[in-house]
């Protein structure tokens, strides 16, 4: 009978005490390098060039204990290289899957997804615009990385992924990777 009492006790104790609460939340503001592909290829024609290829962006990640979902925004600002009288960008916005230990101070993962690559190229003619063409592109991206948390709250977070699109402007394709790191803030 007292082994009985003590199971009950132990029972009702653990079904009244609360869990500590476990971040499954990360918000990820970013700093990315782009390269490869169509990443700055435009310089290599283009006279009087600049590569520009850095980008910024967030991701907003809601993991369990193994899978998880992610949005990933991000911005790139003269992403085919800067030359004079013209103006261009891409940006992204992919929901993706996340695969990888939610628990932890050390978390790797891979990522893979869908979403919207939106080029913008525009041509100046003096202070007239001449061309301007914006193309929502269905795209899809793959990668991984880690994330680091130091005492449960704050970290870091590294990633490489690949973007491509289907069907752009006249039928050509849009590919690139990307680097980037950011500051990851758990909740």
């Amino acid at each position: 009978m007292p082994l009985l009492r003590q199971l009950c006790t132990a029972a009702i104790l653990l079904a009244v005490t609360a869990a500590p609460a476990l971040a499954d939340g990360l918000v990820v503001p970013f700093l990315g390098f782009n390269f490869g592909g169509d990443s700055g290829s435009q310089c290599v024609s283009l006279t009087n060039c600049k590569e520009k290829r850095t980008n910024f962006g967030v991701s907003f990640i809601s993991m369990g204990t193994v899978f998880g979902l992610e949005e990933d925004i991000s911005y790139a600002k003269n992403f085919f290289g800067e030359t004079p009288g013209q103006a261009n960008s891409v940006f992204s916005a992919m929901s993706n899957l996340v695969i990888g230990p939610g628990t932890g101070p050390v978390r790797p993962y891979v990522v893979g997804g869908i979403g919207l690559i939106r080029p913008h190229v525009s041509s100046l003619a003096g202070s007239v615009t001449s061309f301007d063409t914006n193309k929502n592109a269905f795209g899809y991206d793959v990668g991984g990385g880690v994330t680091v948390l130091f005492g449960g709250k704050v970290g870091m977070r590294g990633d490489l992924r690949h973007f491509h699109t289907r069907l752009i402007f006249t039928g050509q394709k849009l590919d690139f990777w990307r680097a980037s790191a950011g500051l990851a803030l758990a909740f």
